[in-house]
C-alpha cells in the first residue's frame, strides 16, 4: 500500500496549503483574537508547518520500514528489547498531545530488523490522530506481520493532555497498555522475564 504524499490524499480531496492557513485563521477569530494582528500574522503558516511534523506518520508506509531484515545472527534465539522509547503523539478526540514511552520486545525467527528500525515504526504510527490502544495494537500487529518473529510484546505508559489539562483536570495520571502476541502470550515465563526487563511486575502492569 501506498502512503498519501503531502499533496494527495486516499480520497483525493486533501486541502490546499492555503486552505489548511485559512481554517487556522477561522480558529483564531473564533477564540476572540485577530488573526492580522502583528503577533499572529504568520502562525497559520507556523500552524501548518508544525502539523506537518506532528502528523508526517501519514506519508509513510510503516511495513516499508521493516522490509530490510538480517539473517546472520548466529542461530540466536532470545528476546530483543528495547525499554524507554518516548513518543508524542495526538489523541483523535480533541487533538492534544500524548506522551508516553514505549517498550517493544520480539523472539526472533531467523531474522532480525535494526533497532532504529523499531523506533522508526513506532513514530509513523504515532504521527497521526490516535488513541493509545489502537497504537499498541498498530505497532505490535506490524512487526508480527511483517518478521513473523516466534512472539511479541509492546507496553505503552503515556500522559493524556485530554485529561491532565482539560475535562478532568487530573495531571500526574498514567495510562498502561499491551500487548502480547505468540510466546508472549502463550508463555507465562517468557511474558514475566520481558515485564522484569523493562521494570514491571504482573500484577503491578495488570498485563
Amino acid at each position: 500500500m501506498t502512503a498519501p504524499t503531502p499533496e494527495s490524499s486516499s480520497n483525493g480531496d486533501r486541502p490546499t496549503r492555503e486552505e489548511a492557513e485559512a481554517a487556522v485563521r477561522t480558529l483564531i477569530r473564533w477564540t476572540g483574537d485577530d488573526p492580522d494582528r502583528e503577533g499572529l500574522l504568520d502562525t497559520p503558516k507556523r500552524v501548518v508547518r508544525a502539523y506537518e511534523e506532528f502528523f508526517a506518520g501519514y506519508r509513510e508506509d510503516p511495513s516499508q520500514i521493516l522490509a530490510r531484515t538480517f539473517s546472520e545472527v548466529e542461530g540466536y534465539d532470545e528476546m530483543i528489547v528495547l525499554t524507554d522509547i518516548r513518543f508524542e503523539s495526538h489523541c483523535e478526540h480533541h487533538m492534544v498531545p500524548i506522551i508516553g514511552k514505549v517498550h517493544i520486545a520480539y523472539m526472533p525467527n531467523r531474522r532480525v530488523v535494526g533497532i532504529s528500525k523499531l523506533a522508526r515504526l513506532i513514530e509513523v504510527y504515532a504521527k497521526r490522530l490516535q488513541i493509545q490502544e489502537k497504537l499498541t495494537a498498530q505497532i505490535a500487529d506490524t512487526l508480527n506481520d511483517v518478521l513473523q518473529p516466534k512472539g511479541v510484546a509492546v507496553v505503552i505508559e503515556a500522559s493524556h493532555q485530554c485529561m491532565t489539562t482539560r475535562g478532568v483536570h487530573k495531571p500526574g495520571v498514567g495510562m498502561v497498555t499491551s500487548r502480547m502476541l505468540g510466546s508472549f502470550r502463550e508463555n507465562l515465563s517468557t511474558r514475566q522475564e520481558f515485564l522484569a526487563v523493562i521494570g514491571r511486575t504482573v500484577a503491578a502492569s495488570g498485563v
